[in-house]
């Protein structure tokens, strides 16, 4: 599994830790998630066109050495919100099919799509290094 699906996931993983817990004091069970692997090389297309990085390895080195996403943008002179946007897109678009599914009910998607952003937008400004 290559670095961007782990902070793609990871992202979705607190999302979801975080808004059950905040959202009510009782645990919600639910079928298993249901995860598309459709056009997950575009999704990562997106990220490494969002980040102006020629292939996996150069962003994954990035990573590894201890950088934020924040820093490789500001290193490519490309604009962090394109980053935070497509982030927040691919995530909605989980949420979106979670939803249709009946893996979350409408409450939960609502709260985790409130603070979507803002977990997107502090896991971009944090290093993982």
């Amino acid at each position: 599994m290559d670095i961007k699906r782990v902070i793609i996931v990871g992202t979705v993983v607190i999302v979801m830790s975080f808004g059950n817990a905040w959202s009510s004091l009782t645990a919600n069970a639910s079928s298993s998630a249901q995860w598309s692997t459709a056009s997950v090389a575009d999704k990562d297309e997106l990220l490494l066109k969002a980040l102006n990085q020629p292939t996996d390895e150069d962003l994954y080195d990035a990573l590894y050495d201890g950088k934020s996403l924040q820093d490789i943008a500001s290193e490519q002179n490309t604009d962090i919100e394109d980053v935070i946007n497509l982030q927040v897109a691919q995530l909605t678009e989980q949420l979106d099919s979670r939803l249709a599914s009946g893996s979350i009910t409408a409450e939960q998607y609502a709260t985790h799509t409130a603070e979507l952003r803002d977990i997107v937008t502090e896991s971009v400004l944090t290093s993982f290094g």
